[in-house]
């Protein structure tokens, strides 16, 4: 399917990705499903008509040119023709500083002064990914943006799962408080530890090609050294990372291991970048005043590039507040703040089962607010 986005419908990679799943959803998990649709079904999925025509007219032309192939060879021959080697777009190779462009994050031109009157509205979830996404840039320089994703997603989910279980939606032991992931290293982000995997050999910077010949190998993780402190840390200077899902290792009722350096990656127990990138990018609403046009007026292309643009000017206030401290605490400092400064900017949501999942306002001039302006009054301020 997503081969066919890529190399039949021309679709973009970041948009191919985040689309499938929701073609799944509808039971679209072929050219053929596609092509007995219709558009207005389409666009109901896919949320813009002109991507959803795009998408229709090359599923017509992939199941129109599959059905004549198939009437030619059966009147022709009896016997099969030799297999031919499938030519691939996605699973193709793709070197990591490719991979690592494709999961580029939208920025904002915007001043402080001009971020100041954007009050956007989301969940908490995404809130928390975006702010541990900019402060491991500052904590962790070294790790590559997927890394950063990842990460992220690791330190989110575990959130969520002991919010979840605090207030009763979740039953029974979570896989962390049941051990797994044991012998993984440990990093701290947001102030919470969360087990990780390094990915030896993963080079990003200035690398032309994948050293080792395809991306799964380009992105290879070993397992942790069992025969080490479950307590190993992992220094700024280390591999790049990949953030370990504890609950899918647990489902997976086997250890974090890659049983070789060619295999893929896919079915390792690790958050992925693109799931974290996609969710980013569809989370953020907007509130300019009341002569401002909503968000869900909006449609399609116009919803979503109104979303991204959203989150850009959310990073570029996390951004700013990070580089107003940045020279004056230490890595550890600045992560241990950063979780404060979240809790006083998160939407305010019903306590208890009513608030999951609840929206509320975040004021870009409340995240502005915390930046550091020198005194000892404002670095109080900023820790509160």
């Amino acid at each position: 399917m997503l081969r066919f986005l890529l190399q039949d419908a021309k679709i973009p990679f970041p948009s191919a990705m985040g689309n499938i799943k929701d073609l799944q959803a509808a039971k679209m998990i072929t050219p053929d499903n596609i092509a007995k649709s219709n558009i207005d079904s389409l666009r109901k999925v896919l949320g813009d008509e002109k991507l959803a025509r795009k998408v229709l007219n090359a599923a017509k032309r992939v199941s129109k040119k599959r059905t004549n192939s198939e009437l030619s060879t059966a009147s022709t021959s009896a016997i099969p023709p030799p297999l031919k080697r499938a030519k691939t777009s996605f699973g193709a190779p793709m070197d990591p500083a490719t991979f690592e462009a494709s999961l580029t994050l939208p920025s904002s031109n915007l001043t402080a002064s001009e971020l100041e009157d954007i009050v956007l509205f989301t969940n908490r979830a995404p809130l928390v990914l975006a702010v541990a996404v900019t402060v491991l840039k500052y904590t962790m320089p070294t790790q590559p943006l997927s890394s950063r994703l990842s990460l992220a997603q690791a330190v989110c989910s575990a959130n969520s799962q002991s919010k979840a279980k605090y207030i009763g939606i979740q039953k029974g032991a979570s896989a962390e408080e049941e051990g797994w992931g044991e012998g993984q290293p440990l990093i701290t982000v947001l102030n919470r530890e969360i087990r990780v995997m390094k990915r030896w050999g993963y080079t990003w910077k200035g690398e032309p090609e994948v050293q080792e010949g395809d991306l799964a190998s380009s992105q290879a993780t070993v397992q942790g050294d069992n025969t080490q402190d479950t307590q190993e840390t992992v220094p700024p200077d280390e591999p790049a990372l990949w953030g370990v899902d504890l609950e899918a290792l647990k489902k997976s009722n086997g250890p974090v291991t890659i049983g070789a350096r060619h295999g893929s990656t896919s079915s390792l127990p690790i958050y992925r970048p693109e799931s974290t990138r996609a969710y980013l990018l569809k989370s953020f609403g907007i509130k300019t005043g009341e002569d401002a046009k909503p968000a869900k007026a909006l449609t399609g292309k116009k919803l979503v590039e109104e979303k991204e643009h959203n989150l850009g000017m959310l990073l570029k206030s996390l951004d700013l507040l990070c580089q107003s401290w940045a020279s004056v605490l230490s890595n550890e400092d600045l992560d241990k703040r950063a979780w404060g400064w979240y809790c006083s900017v998160r939407p305010e949501v019903k306590t208890g089962v009513a608030g999951w999942g609840g929206k509320g306002d975040v004021k870009l001039a409340d995240i502005l607010q915390l930046r550091r302006k020198g005194g000892i009054d404002s670095f109080f301020r900023g820790s509160k």
